[in-house]
């Protein structure tokens, strides 16, 4: 009896086993995806202003989501599962932030040079939490 006790305190919150996490992670994940391919589409595109409104559009979505993950994320670990999903989250989304930010200003210095930058920084970051806290919860006994 004991023994299930304790390995209850490791699970991830979940309704009916499946972890709440894997809801709302994988939205910020797509979102902060779609940020860069259009940044990438607005560079080729000769400055039409549309992708740059997507790419902000993108980014306040998965920003939302991602703070909603890293809530269920961060309850999580002080539940007992692994820290290192949530600090890779938490640095995901400070960047993607800060490329919110970037964004917000006016067409090109919008995107080229350091929105482009952050936005594949934050990428990188929020793939790798994704998968560490995978990894970190994925037995199911």
């Amino acid at each position: 009896m004991a023994d299930s006790s304790m390995s209850g305190a490791r699970r991830p919150i979940a309704i009916v086993r499946h972890p709440l996490y894997a809801i709302f992670l994988p939205v910020p994940v797509v979102c902060f995806i779609g940020a860069l391919l259009t940044d990438l589409a607005y560079l080729g595109s000769d400055g039409n202003r549309v992708w740059v409104n997507f790419s902000a559009w993108l980014l306040a979505a998965g920003l939302l989501f991602g703070a909603i993950a890293g809530i269920v994320m961060l309850i999580d670990a002080i539940r007992g599962v692994r820290w290192s999903g949530f600090v890779l989250l938490l640095a995901a989304w400070v960047f993607e932030l800060i490329n919110s930010f970037v964004h917000a200003r006016d067409g090109w210095t919008a995107v080229a040079g350091a929105g482009l930058v952050l936005s594949i920084v934050g990428v990188v970051l929020v793939l790798l939490a994704g998968w560490m806290w995978r990894s970190a919860v994925e037995v199911w006994p």
